[in-house]
């Protein structure tokens, strides 16, 4: 089987994790597959979706597509499948214009009523793709990761020095700078914390020391794993609700314990008491980093068993054998 993944744009994280870490995976099972960006340019593209005539199967990830554009892909695919990892028909929690978009609606309904089938990262997405597709073409595919790029944290800190860390892009750095009341809170009642931000950009909290550390790919796990706590705060709207918490699964995979609000899948991920601690009051923050910054036993058991979480149920070892499964399944199907 030949099966071409097609990713937004070269280095994606949503095609890094979805796409490009499956295809060691796939091709010791015999079968080829490319992962291919999206070309710019109008000439371009129409070359391009000429040569996907090639595969049994064609992978869209996550990109919405204008009509003509659409058509032409849907033309030269044989067998279509579109998988998405985010509430791709809104607007982020931090558009000036609101959540609502009547294109990214229009293409999104057009792109999944004409897939052979849908891959949905989370059950709010599943739900969503449910409104316009044939639900038995409809599969919830998480967010998995690569366990062996993970190292593993120590946790040999304890009260001073214990380093909080969050991960993620610019983009949704607003969110964090957006919360400074919260953090600086966190600095003031707990001392000796500190904020890793793996990112582009750094915010400065007032009573919260930032450690700066750039993101990149090669480095993004050790960075994880020399810290103590992971972090993430989501705000209480749709598109949140439809993230699927790769932050989450990535701090999990380095044997952090997880601090998180009880929105979206982060409420499925993060398991109270056992992974981490589900808060949504500021007083109850301050006292769950409070906790872990005094016990770092206690770190180290709920990292072990967020760890052992990852590997049954959101590695690419345990989803690998089902995506191709699923895969295989459409490839001799009838087209949509």
């Amino acid at each position: 089987m030949h099966i071409i993944g097609l990713m937004e744009s070269p280095g994606h994280v949503s095609g890094r994790y979805r796409l490009q870490a499956l295809k060691p995976y796939v091709e010791r099972a015999g079968h080829r597959f490319e992962v291919r960006a999206i070309p710019e340019g109008f000439w371009q593209r129409m070359r391009f979706w000429r040569s996907l005539a090639e595969a049994d199967v064609v992978v869209l990830q996550r990109r919405l597509l204008s009509g003509w554009h659409f058509y032409h892909l849907r033309r030269h695919a044989r067998r279509l499948i579109y998988d998405f990892d985010d509430a791709v028909y809104l607007r982020d929690s931090y558009a000036a214009k609101g959540l609502e978009s009547t294109v990214r609606r229009r293409r999104f309904i057009r792109t999944v009523s004409f897939a052979d089938a849908v891959f949905a990262g989370n059950r709010v997405l599943q739900h969503e793709a449910f409104r316009h597709a044939v639900p038995r073409r409809v599969h919830v595919v998480p967010t998995c990761v690569e366990l062996r790029r993970y190292p593993i944290a120590e946790h040999r800190r304890e009260q001073t020095g214990v380093v909080m860390v969050w991960i993620g892009s610019g983009s949704t750095l607003q969110g964090m700078v957006q919360r400074a009341p919260l953090w600086n809170g966190i600095g003031r009642f707990v001392r000796g914390v500190s904020l890793k931000v793996i990112c582009d950009r750094w915010p400065q909290f007032k009573h919260l020391p930032v450690l700066r550390a750039r993101w990149s790919a090669a480095t993004e796990a050790r960075e994880l794993a020399a810290s103590d706590i992971g972090i993430s705060f989501l705000p209480e709207d749709d598109w949140s609700r439809g993230k699927c918490g790769l932050k989450v699964l990535q701090y999990m995979a380095a044997g952090l314990p997880v601090i998180g609000n009880p929105i979206g899948v982060q409420s499925e991920l993060i398991q109270h008491g056992k992974t981490g601690f589900l808060v949504a009051k500021p007083s109850h923050w301050v006292e769950a980093v409070h906790t872990l910054v005094h016990d770092a036993e206690l770190r180290r058991h709920l990292g072990t068993e967020g760890r052992r979480r990852v590997e049954r149920d959101f590695s690419v070892q345990a989803q690998a054998k089902r995506w191709l499964s699923l895969v295989s399944a459409v490839a001799t199907r009838s087209a949509a």
